[in-house]
């Protein structure tokens, strides 16, 4: 059988790799990947082992920090973003989710101050939930509305 890539190889620059095929747009879209003004390639749908269905995204000449990574975690917590010079992955990161995510995810709590004053939210993060810094109410990291 010949293996043929689906998507071109780029020199220098981040492959963002098993997103699950449904969470692309929501990944490409946390990055702000739409304000960039290097090459963006964004493919779903492609067949894999571990997802049956999913994404990729290709940056030319991009890496993320950390932080911007984290965001990621939020939506698709087992992606693997490769890093890549000259046409040569030379580093693979797996996107963990952090102890604490500011300014990302929305409280469910109306009353909370986050939904009626211009400030970023704040969680802290265990097992799964997130605890609102101010207000105290828990939410499932799976069910969480994006600020």
């Amino acid at each position: 059988m010949k293996n043929e890539m689906l998507v071109a190889a780029i020199k220098n620059g981040t492959v963002i790799d098993h997103i699950p095929s449904n969470k692309t747009y929501q990944v490409a879209q946390l990055l702000g990947l739409h304000q960039l003004e290097t090459p963006v390639t964004i493919g779903y749908n492609f067949l894999s082992k571990k997802l049956g269905k999913k994404g990729i995204i290709k940056v030319e000449d991009k890496f993320f920090t950390d932080e911007e990574i984290s965001r990621l975690s939020v939506v698709a917590p087992n992606i693997v973003l490769n890093i890549i010079h000259d046409f040569e992955v030379v580093e693979k990161k797996t996107v963990t989710t952090p102890e604490v995510i500011r300014g990302i995810v929305r409280c469910n709590n109306p009353k909370c101050i986050t939904n009626n004053e211009p400030m970023k939210t704040l969680f802290h993060v265990a097992n799964g939930m997130l605890t609102c810094h101010y207000c105290e109410k828990e939410q499932d990291i799976n069910k969480v509305e994006l600020v």
